[in-house]
């Protein structure tokens, strides 16, 4: 009994699957973009049309419309399909402004910078 391969094989872990269905792109910055893919390359730089970025904060999140949007495939994580159907958020997910995300996006940066420093200061304790 042989095996034989099937007929997809590449097409299958190839982009080109992907084409006109809407993807979610984690890149390397942390960054959640979401959109159709409409095309890409061999290097996976890849174009979203409709793309923005979802930015969360807690349970704050904000969609910020981006248009279409080049992704240089170097910063490219993770790149998945997104069920249209059963896209959903948890329910204590509240959606705010772009000003308001950048404000807590903000708070939330000087938190960590701030424990941080706690940290750092209390290094001498040796709490562990």
């Amino acid at each position: 009994m042989s095996w034989s391969a099937p007929d997809d094989i590449f097409f299958s872990t190839s982009l080109a699957a992907y084409l006109d269905k809407k993807l979610l792109v984690l890149l390397r910055d942390g960054r959640k973009l979401m959109g159709l893919l409409r095309s890409f390359d061999q290097f996976a730089n890849a174009v979203l049309e409709e793309a923005y970025e979802r930015v969360i904060v807690g349970d704050l999140y904000c969609d910020i419309p981006l248009g279409l949007y080049i992704i240089r495939g170097e910063n490219v994580v993770l790149i998945g399909e997104l069920d249209i159907e059963k896209e959903e958020l948890p329910a204590q997910m509240v959606q705010v402004s772009e000003a308001e995300i950048k404000r807590a996006q903000k708070a939330e940066k000087e938190a960590m910078l701030l424990k941080g420093t706690m940290r750092k200061r209390m290094e001498f304790l040796d709490l562990d």
